[in-house]
């Protein structure tokens, strides 16, 4: 493959890359897990883990502006999960955790928003609903 091919194509994969992220289709993590499966939806995140330790983030968008109720369901048998609802300039609106599970916000429908998981040696099953 020619040169000026690649050169062309590198900046066209990195744009693709970024407006899959925008719009939540593309999740950074930073994770060390014998286990990790992560199932967004459009009303729910779920996660299974095992032994895990780090974070995901991922760009969320919501369908509606309105008031919204975030419910956190953590069936873990060791440590600790929690989720923070971050603005687009990545500050903390809501933060949820076993001990403080549910939360209300308003929120834009035209904003975008991120949600970050955090896990400390974390074993089980987490829920985020909305």
């Amino acid at each position: 493959m020619p040169i000026y091919l690649i050169l062309l194509l590198a900046p066209l994969i990195g744009v693709l890359i970024y407006l899959l992220y925008c719009q939540g289709f593309v999740v950074t993590k930073s994770i060390s897990a014998v286990l990790f499966i992560f199932r967004p939806g459009k009303q729910t995140d779920r996660v299974s883990l095992n032994s895990c330790t780090g974070w995901l983030r991922h760009a969320r968008r919501f369908r509606q502006s309105g008031t919204y109720k975030f419910c956190l369901d953590c069936r873990l048998s060791k440590r600790s999960a929690s989720v923070t609802l971050l603005d687009s300039r990545k500050q903390e609106l809501l933060h949820l955790s076993r001990e403080n599970s549910a939360g209300e916000i308003e929120l834009n429908r035209a904003a975008r928003y991120y949600l970050r998981w955090d896990f400390q040696h974390a074993t089980g099953n987490c829920e985020l609903r909305w």
